[in-house]
């Protein structure tokens, strides 16, 4: 028996639920040491900015179950919802902070923001990419999204990491891969099986 077999083997007997527990985990202490007041000069910024960087990091590591897959045979794939629920978990957490937290849902001052900060644009882009996916992620979700949803996420991943110099291009990623999902999904294909067509 291989170590990826023994690797595999133990993964299976992983349970799924308890890690969402355990994905809250630093939300609720990053919580915390904002309410204590010990998470810098303004704690408002470093949890927002914490959110939002544990959200990307939880979007990778989703996006990385296929190729780790495909490169190690360590299989993950029972665990990627879980990622990229977590990840539209914290970028939830991220909005809320950001709206609530420090624009105080002065909407004039949100509106404003998103006309002149192309970072802001880019990150609610993001978030909006995700929502079809997190809300078809049950095993009853819509099809349609499922198939198309490597190419949603893949998008929203660019967009993400774009930052403010590339978001027109991210944005043009972002409709490609959507757009090369779609078309294996009117196909019947998976994004996977649309490489190998």
């Amino acid at each position: 028996m291989s170590v990826v077999d023994r690797i595999n083997g133990a993964l299976r007997h992983v349970p799924v639920g308890p890690l969402y527990l355990l994905g809250f985990a630093p939300a609720a202490i990053y919580f915390w040491l904002a309410l204590q007041n010990r998470l810098g000069a303004d704690p408002v910024k470093a949890l927002e900015h914490e959110y939002g960087l544990l959200a990307l990091q939880l979007l990778i590591a989703a996006l990385a179950v296929t190729p780790l897959r495909e490169l190690t045979r360590v299989n993950l794939l029972r665990f990627r919802r879980w990622l990229g629920l977590m990840a539209y978990y914290y970028v939830l957490m991220h909005v809320t902070v950001w709206l609530v937290l420090d624009r105080q849902l002065a909407w004039p001052q949100v509106v404003e923001d998103l006309t002149k900060r192309p970072y802001i644009i880019v990150g609610m882009a993001a978030a909006i990419l995700l929502t079809p996916l997190a809300l078809t992620s049950s095993n009853a979700g819509g099809g349609a999204f499922r198939l198309a949803g490597q190419g949603l996420a893949v998008g929203a991943a660019a967009l993400c990491r774009s930052g403010r110099g590339a978001a027109r291009l991210s944005a043009a990623a972002a409709r490609a891969a959507v757009a090369v999902a779609a078309s294996g999904a009117r196909r019947g294909l998976s994004p996977t099986a649309e490489k190998l067509s």
